[in-house]
């Protein structure tokens, strides 16, 4: 069962892969091709209320978004947000940040705050269908990896 932050962002449909302690998710906004949402599956609201399993469990996590990324995106930084000011479950928004532009399914997608903080307002907004879509590759990539 998720908590109320996983299904905001669209669990279980926008799924990509989880661990022990957490649920790696498509961001349906899409500020850079592969941004994500990684989800502590607990119901603590600040990090330090994590339990200390799920704390070495973000290395199993961060280790595979970072192998998928690399291979999805070709990224050149990636950036994770611990914002919570909307949603209360612990989580960070995962941006894969590059220069220019990258192409997929039909889409574009451009790092609007390259080189400097990402523009979150400056998204392509996934319709359910190709949030769905998305994770549904990057879980089978996250399978092969």
């Amino acid at each position: 069962m998720s908590n109320p932050t996983a299904q905001k962002f669209g669990h279980p449909r926008t799924l990509v892969a989880e661990t022990a302690h957490w649920w790696v998710l498509v961001r349906p906004q899409q500020p850079t091709l592969g941004s994500l949402v990684l989800v502590c599956k607990g119901e603590a609201a600040a990090f330090s209320g994590i339990p200390a399993a799920a704390f070495s469990d973000l290395k199993v996590a961060v280790d595979g978004i970072e192998r998928l990324l690399t291979d999805f995106v070709g990224y050149q930084r990636i950036n994770y947000l611990m914002l919570m000011m909307v949603d209360r479950d612990v989580h960070f928004h995962v941006i894969p940040r590059y220069e220019g532009a990258r192409e997929h399914a039909g889409l574009t997608f451009a790092d609007a705050g390259w080189p400097g903080q990402p523009d979150l307002a400056a998204h392509v907004a996934l319709a359910d269908d190709q949030a769905a879509a998305l994770a549904a590759e990057l879980a089978a990539r996250w399978a092969r990896a």
